[in-house]
Parts: structure tokens; sequence; C-alpha cells
């Protein structure tokens, strides 16, 4: 992630110490985009969302991303927007279990 971040414009990636990432809840680097690190959100580390993620290949590059399981653990909060792709995630889900896709 930090290789990636550096690619941008600003490199505001730079300013990030080391072990940093560890002792915050979330750093935003901001750069030509805006990028927030954590290494938990909604209570699921890294590590346990690294067992739910989904690759598919877009012209000929592999794009990790979260699966709808997840997605919907780290869309539990107060917010409305949260609460409309909650209800879209688990429709999905719903859909794919039953042959259906979305």
């Amino acid at each position: 992630v930090f290789r990636a971040l550096a690619e941008l414009p600003d490199n505001a990636v730079s300013e990030i110490e080391a072990g940093e990432l560890e002792s915050s809840t979330v750093i935003r680097v901001a750069d030509e985009i805006v990028v927030d690190l954590m290494m938990e959100a909604c209570g699921v580390s890294c590590d346990e969302a690294s067992s739910h993620i989904e690759t598919k290949v877009i012209n000929g590059v592999a794009i990790p991303f979260a699966n709808p399981e997840l997605m919907i653990r780290l869309k539990q909060t107060v917010r409305e927007k949260d609460s409309w792709d909650r209800n879209y995630l688990e429709d999905m889900i719903r859909r794919r279990a039953n042959g259906k896709r979305m």
C-alpha cells in the first residue's frame, strides 16, 4: 500500500513515520486523492479481512476487493448511506444464493 501511495504526485505518504500506522486509529494521506489507512475498521482487523477478499481480473489486472459479507461488517455504522449499502449487499447475497446475478 505504501509503495502504491508513493507513486502519487506529492508523495504525501512519505510523511508517515515508522510504526505510526500501528499506533493510530486512522491516518489520512492527502495527496492527489485522499486515502484513510487503518489497521482495523468496525472491529475487523486487516488479518481477518484478508480471508474475505475476492479478486477480479479487469483488462489483465487483478483487482482485490472485499466480498459482500465483509462489506456488510464494515458498514455497521449509523450513517444512512451505510444502511442503504447493507440492504443492497444483503440483497446481493440472497440473489447469489438463488443463482441470480446483480
